[in-house]
């Protein structure tokens, strides 16, 4: 990952994710996320029987924003993300409990579940570097 895209996601904790349902209509929602580098994955974690649990399955796709934690007109600045959701038994092999619960301890108060989405695409705005700047990230294709 490249390191201004790495250390921007790294510094923010709020992201906008984009689901599809079954009939491409698409519903959105805010979470906080961890950012795990070693592995180019964001971590969420959800309450049961929410609307959106339906769309977290493996292989779905997935588009979404994260804005800094605080905004500033004058110097724009923001990711897009595309990526698909990772599989139940791979994100316990990543130990995406561990990691989140570090971040958000007060998470452990709440029932739930870890999802991750395997990124593909980010293309972080940052107009802090000149008007219109931008850096895009595409994981590379496995032969």
């Amino acid at each position: 990952m490249n390191k201004a895209i790495a250390d921007y996601l790294l510094e923010n904790k709020v992201a906008t994710v984009c689901f599809t349902d079954e009939n491409a209509k698409p519903y959105c929602i805010n979470c906080f996320y961890v950012y795990d580098e070693a592995s180019d994955v964001l971590i969420f974690k959800s309450s049961f029987g929410t609307r959106h649990e339906i769309f977290a399955k493996p292989l779905n796709a997935v588009a979404g924003t994260i804005l800094p934690n605080k905004l500033s007109m004058a110097n724009i600045k923001g990711v897009q993300f595309t990526g698909q959701i990772i599989s139940e038994s791979l994100a316990e092999g990543l130990k995406c409990n561990m990691i989140y619960s570090k971040a958000f301890p007060m998470s452990l108060l709440i029932p739930g579940y870890y999802w991750l989405v395997k990124l593909d695409f980010v293309k972080l705005t940052d107009n802090t570097l000149g008007f219109g700047n931008k850096t895009v990230w595409k994981r590379e294709p496995k032969p």
